[in-house]
């Protein structure tokens, strides 16, 4: 089974454009480097929830969207392998800025995942 590596983070809108951007060049680096698979979506049809939803899970503020990402790897192992040359990727390092980046990193999570099903 694979491993996958899940993002939720608040993106304002009006930097969805320069998001999607950076997206694009962390994708053809992570590809580069061997990950099988790279995805950024944009919430479409994310509502606020009574006890916990997307919004809420990154504390929302006006202006700003959900931004739900993963990456697909053969196992954690290989993962492992993928993670230590894309950190030193120099393609990247602008974008270990918190500073210049599109988002606020305080307010995303992410974890690794197993894989249990898959079609």
């Amino acid at each position: 089974m694979q491993y996958v590596d899940g993002f939720v983070l608040p993106v304002p809108k009006k930097n969805l454009a320069a998001y999607k951007a950076m997206a694009k060049k962390a994708c053809r680096v992570w590809l580069d480097h061997g990950a099988l698979d790279y995805r950024e979506c944009v919430a479409e049809d994310v509502k606020p929830g009574k006890i916990t939803s997307f919004p809420q899970s990154v504390k929302l503020k006006a202006g700003e969207t959900v931004v739900f990402s993963w990456i697909t790897y053969k196992s954690r192992k290989h993962r492992d392998r993928v993670m230590e040359k894309v950190m030193k990727d120099p393609r990247l390092a602008d974008m270990m800025d918190p500073k210049t980046l599109p988002f606020d990193g305080k307010r995303m999570f992410f974890g690794g995942f197993d894989t249990i099903v898959t079609a």
